[in-house]
């Protein structure tokens, strides 16, 4: 009961008041506010005698935590905040400058960026631009000098993109806009190309934050220059904004953006509508979706992409684009995946582009054809991995000899350059419930990591694990995520994995076809997998993107 509870907060700040001073009695009044300004949705009417309570509690924070700077930080900046709220911002300024001063002090950079942040932000309604710019910069690297520790303290799973993310997007939205109002290329060169350094941030840090280990730092220390990847293939950057939509386009003559107005709200809500729809392969009501995600994300860049001559697209999608394949977008007469071979990445800098080693090619195919652990058969399991056998040497466990003991052994004992995986899998929101079915349990991605980390110090790491049957819940970003990030959690150069089962023998076909593209040595991976789409898309029974779009080429490209 909302109206007992401000009774309480009352009652706890009159105890206080009477106690000594002391970094305990500071600390307690600082979260007394918090919890006066968390009444504030339950008790509208009574909001503005509560923020008024709140910002009395946090000036006594200040005199009652005999000079702990902590806690007197922590005073300020939420004092700030409230000044913020009642657009009282030169004040606010005032107040945020001295809780970064005794965060500081102290060195605490788990509440230093805070302020700093703040700073940005309200540097920004006041207009200061440049002052603006500097403050987010120093949040953003004081925030990428802390994540671990974050990590480390058990911060709430799911919440980074909600409470963290803000910043690195707040930062690029200003970038962006600078850039807007500097004509000339030689002065918005240097904007355009921070702004992709700062969503390449966030995308690593998005993905550490998932996986909560150091698999993303281990590919880190591998990375090629991101200006030198554009060589190779047109890298796309849709960076949804409350606003308005940029796409930040990578080519070989360098960075441009192209801004559609429409705000990230719509796109997202678009792009659930397309989800949906495209498991439908009954019906083609995916389509007016799939025209307008065009016309908002493709059709702005198609003068750019002629004039490159573009072959490959590569993704970084951001959070619902990650729920949907981007071959399935439709400009009124073709499929996307019909213009161009495609490939989706969590992060640049976690890609390693290289061409294929297809030097002795080796394939361990596992797969689990009946039902088990209350999973249903996958009675195409068997014809697909015959046809693998067809086309390189392969070491198949399936059914009852696929089970973790012989996956470690066979994986410890010999070299592959492929791991096939033919089994159920599962991607959610946390790495938890993320798993493939083996036949005699689950297979997790940490077990994964950990079994193909065997090849990380070996000369040839895996090239490509390929996981057929794979499912994510729909409408889940970090589910997405999970799955985008596979390839960098599995230490393999690239995956290929389904964002939906399609629980059909055409499954096989596409996979099958797949591989026998990759055969070529002159065929990319992303070539590969649009040759064996567009293969399905001519027959009329599998033109529905329901059959061969989920089917996603993750990281390297080439």
């Amino acid at each position: 009961r909302p109206a007992e509870s401000e009774a309480s907060l009352d009652a706890a700040v009159r105890a206080l008041r009477s106690a000594a001073a002391s970094h305990e009695v500071g600390f307690t009044l600082v979260s007394v506010a918090l919890a006066y300004e968390a009444l504030r949705g339950s008790l509208p009417e009574a909001r503005d005698s509560l923020s008024l309570k709140a910002a009395s509690a946090l000036r006594e924070a200040v005199t009652a935590s005999a000079g702990d700077r902590r806690t007197t930080s922590y005073a300020w900046g939420y004092l700030g905040a409230l000044y913020e709220e009642e657009h009282r911002y030169n004040e606010a300024l005032e107040l945020t400058r001295r809780a970064t001063f005794a965060a500081q002090q102290v060195s605490a950079p788990e509440s230093l960026y805070r302020w700093q942040w703040q700073s940005g932000r309200v540097l920004k309604k006041l207009g200061s631009v440049e002052a603006a710019l500097a403050a987010y910069r120093r949040a953003v690297t004081t925030l990428q000098s802390i994540r671990p520790e974050l990590i480390r303290d058990g911060a709430a799973p799911g919440s980074f993109r909600e409470t963290l993310g803000p910043l690195y997007l707040e930062l690029v939205d200003l970038l962006l806009q600078q850039a807007a109002t500097r004509p000339g290329s030689e002065a918005v060169t240097p904007l355009l190309t921070e702004a992709r350094d700062v969503v390449e941030l966030f995308k690593v840090a998005e993905l550490r934050d998932y996986f909560r280990d150091d698999c993303v730092d281990l590919v880190l220390a591998k990375v090629t220059k991101l200006d030198v990847l554009a060589q190779s293939a047109v890298i796309v950057y849709p960076i949804m904004l409350p606003d308005r939509t940029e796409l930040l386009v990578s080519l070989r003559t360098g960075l441009k953006r192209v801004t559609v107005p429409v705000g990230a709200d719509r796109v997202t809500q678009e792009v659930r509508q397309l989800r949906r729809k495209l498991e439908k392969r009954t019906t083609r009501e995916f389509l007016p979706h799939a025209q307008q995600l065009y016309d908002w994300l493709i059709r702005p860049l198609e003068p750019d992409l002629d004039a490159a001559r573009a072959e490959t697209l590569v993704f970084v999608p951001d959070g619902a684009l990650r729920t949907i394949p981007m071959g399935a977008l439709h400009d009124g007469q073709r499929f996307l995946i019909a213009k161009y071979a495609l490939a989706t990445t969590p992060g640049l800098n976690l890609t390693e582009p290289r061409p294929l080693n297809r030097e002795n090619t080796r394939v361990l195919a596992l797969g689990v054809t009946k039902a088990v652990q209350g999973f249903p058969p996958l009675p195409n399991v068997a014809a697909e991995l015959q046809s693998l056998r067809g086309m390189f040497p392969t070491t198949a466990l399936v059914d009852e000899s696929f089970n973790l003991v012989n996956v470690e052994r066979k994986l410890k004992d010999e070299v592959f350059t492929i791991v096939h995986i033919a089994s159920h899998g599962q991607f959610g929101g946390e790495p938890q419930s993320t798993f493939l079915l083996a036949f005699d349990d689950r297979l997790t991605m940490d077990r994964l990591g950990q079994f193909i980390g065997l090849f990380k110090f070996r000369d040839n790491p895996l090239e490509l694990l390929t996981l057929s049957a794979c499912d994510t819940a729909e409408g889940d970003d970090r589910a997405a995520l999970g799955l985008a990030g596979l390839a960098v959690k599995a230490g393999a150069r690239s995956a290929l994995a389904t964002l939906w089962n399609i629980n059909d023998p055409v499954s096989a076909e596409l996979v099958a076809e797949f591989y026998r593209q990759l055969e070529d040595r002159s065929v990319s991976r992303a070539v590969a997998l649009q040759r064996a789409q567009v293969k399905l898309l001519d027959n009329p029974r599998y033109d529905h993107p329901g059959f061969w779009a989920p089917f996603l080429l993750i990281n390297n490209w080439l």
